[in-house]
């Protein structure tokens, strides 16, 4: 916009000078007038100089003054993949060779620097070919903020990084303690990509002297901690690094070693994206505790049910005791509600519950009446979800007062008025944390380090319990590959245990059987597990019949059959004969 409109005003300004240039031109100069004619010619000249120099003078110093509010050029669409290669191994040359960083150091921030790396590349020649080249030659002149790529790495946004850049520094190097603190953490096993957050949340630590971060940590883990445990608790909790060892923590691990459930059991439900309050926990262990939910009980009731704890640092518990307490129970009563239902603590009762006491206070119910109704039916009022007391008063075509006179006299009357709407059934929390547990054993028997960034990506990326995963990599293991080979085919390509059983056997016994392939074949080509089933029966298929009649090589490679598009599949595997395109249309027939 701004350039847009400098250039309208040289135009018009080149175009006035023109027509001057047009109107001294045309003007009758008598020749008797000589002299004159050519002082004019000398004015006109001088004028047109003086013009044309201003006018320049004036553009060049607009273009000057409004440059520096041009928005730095930055990629818009994501940086191809080549590039973005060659741009990574250069960062990580200059890093690694020129600056002297570890090799781990180095790889880690050039690959986990997406923006800083956007960045750098907008600022070599979009023509030059050889990206490496250019941006080591940029790197060899314009020296880098190394905290930039530095944060970015550890999981901070640039928004996020940019209050914490220092002032007067640009290598990380210069702030040597900082750095020795990271490699603290590094060395004790947490992700680089969750320190971010603790420094985020935590700057203190990273200014502690040498050795004493690496104390902390193990003085958490001389509570009776294991180390996988601690690194949960630091990255969820940074603020337990700050001072001495935190005291509230340091009672509920004491409390929790007096139970069967160990100490431990806060590592496997611990998150690192929540925060935790430690006396909120301890204060509802131990109302649990004086409630009558003695030793086993109590662990049983951990066991099955950690989010009651857990979740918001045992919020939802403070608040259905709340409830109830204004509902008309007295704390005893409530008291005995809990040892006598020790599920209505789930998540899903606590929500019914909840539901049902807005309901009767809602027909405007008596505090007594409301109490009775809790007493004697909680497992029922637990386990269904009520529907509005408006829908309810329309079903009986009564008002709200009517409708609560009916309930004084028939209680269980309120159990027709369960919801009808589909809901999606809410799995018990002791079933989603063994699938967890489950899922992770599996993995640590791959291989995967526990709590490392490797094994959350792979939680992520495999669907199914443990003995799913665990079925469909034994169906690996018996079609012929050695443990140890199927164990790399996974980290290769883990969406292989996506598949079902079923669909792994057929995909192998098309390629072992119909081909004639060995099994050994996947090895080199693990994904061609990944490929839908239509597509390697139609390609194997055109490929036989070629095969047949010579038309094809005996032992082509199944990635070069499966991987290729359909049109240089047809060019090369269909016309390649004068019969193929007509087989090729009975094939793709024969399968609808």
């Amino acid at each position: 916009m701004l350039l847009c409109r400098v250039q309208k005003r040289v135009h018009k300004q080149l175009n006035m000078i023109s027509h001057f240039n047009n109107y001294i031109a045309l003007t009758p100069i008598h020749r008797q007038n000589q002299g004159q004619r050519s002082d004019l010619s000398r004015v006109s000249f001088t004028m047109r100089s003086f013009q044309v120099e201003s006018c320049v003078r004036k553009v060049k110093s607009e273009l000057q003054q409004h440059s520096s509010q041009l928005p730095t050029r930055f990629f818009v669409n994501p940086v191809p993949r080549v590039s973005r290669n060659q741009a990574q191994e250069a960062l990580f040359d200059y890093l690694h060779y020129t600056r002297s960083f570890t090799f781990t150091d180095a790889e880690h921030i050039s690959k986990n620097s997406p923006c800083f790396m956007s960045s750098l590349l907008s600022k070599i020649d979009d023509n030059h070919k050889d990206v490496s080249k250019g941006l080591t030659k940029f790197l060899r002149y314009n020296p880098i903020n190394e905290f930039e790529p530095f944060f970015e790495s550890l999981g901070l946004c640039p928004y996020e990084f940019e209050p914490f850049l220092p002032q007067k520094l640009m290598y990380l190097s210069d702030d040597g303690i900082m750095f020795e603190n990271f490699h603290a953490l590094c060395n004790y096993g947490i992700p680089r990509g969750k320190i971010g957050r603790m420094y985020k949340e935590a700057r203190e630590i990273f200014r502690y002297e040498s050795g004493l971060l690496a104390s902390k940590l193990s003085d958490y883990e001389n509570l009776g901690l294991s180390k996988a445990t601690v690194i949960k608790l630091v990255t969820s909790c940074p603020s337990l690094l700050v001072g001495g060892i935190d005291a509230e923590l340091s009672s509920v691990v004491d409390k929790l070693k007096g139970l069967q459930v160990g100490c431990d059991w806060l590592g496997r439900y611990l998150s690192d994206r929540k925060t935790y309050r430690w006396r909120r926990i301890l204060e509802t262990i131990e109302f649990l505790d004086k409630v009558g939910c003695k030793d086993e009980k109590l662990s049983s009731l951990l066991k099955t049910y950690p989010a009651l704890v857990m979740e918001g640092s045992g919020k939802k518990f403070y608040v259905l005791f709340g409830r109830l307490f204004k509902a008309g129970l007295q704390v005893n009563e409530i008291y005995r509600l809990f040892i006598d239902n020790p599920e209505m603590l789930s998540d899903r009762c606590v929500k019914n519950i909840q539901k049902a006491l807005d309901f009767l206070i809602a027909i405007r119910m008596e505090t007594q009446f409301i109490t009775k109704i809790m007493q004697s039916h909680m497992e029922l009022i637990g386990s269904c979800s009520l529907q509005a007391p408006r829908t309810a008063c329309l079903s009986l075509n009564v008002r709200q007062e009517e409708l609560c006179e009916i309930l004084k006299k028939e209680p269980l009357r309120l159990f027709s008025f369960v919801s009808t709407t589909k809901q999606r059934k809410s799995k018990p929390l002791s079933e989603d944390s063994r699938k967890y547990s489950e899922k992770t054993a599996f993995l640590l028997r791959l291989g995967y380090l526990e709590n490392s960034d490797e094994m959350v990506k792979a939680l992520k990326q495999f669907r199914g319990r443990g003995d799913q995963l665990q079925e469909r990599f034994n169906c690996l293991v018996k079609a012929g590959l050695n443990h140890n080979v199927v164990t790399e085919i996974i980290r290769h390509a883990p969406m292989i245990l996506n598949l079902s059983k079923d669909v792994i056997e057929k995909k192998i016994h098309s390629l072992t059987e119909l081909l004639g392939y060995p099994i050994e074949s996947l090895v080199k080509f693990p994904a061609y597990l990944c490929y839908d089933m239509q597509r390697i029966h139609h390609r194997f298929s055109m490929y036989l019949w070629l095969r047949e009649r010579d038309a094809a090589k005996p032992m082509l490679s199944p990635s070069t059959i499966l991987t290729c598009g359909d049109a240089r599949f047809v060019k090369y595997f269909v016309n390649v004969h004068p019969e193929g395109p007509a087989i090729w249309e009975s094939i793709k027939q024969s399968s609808t």
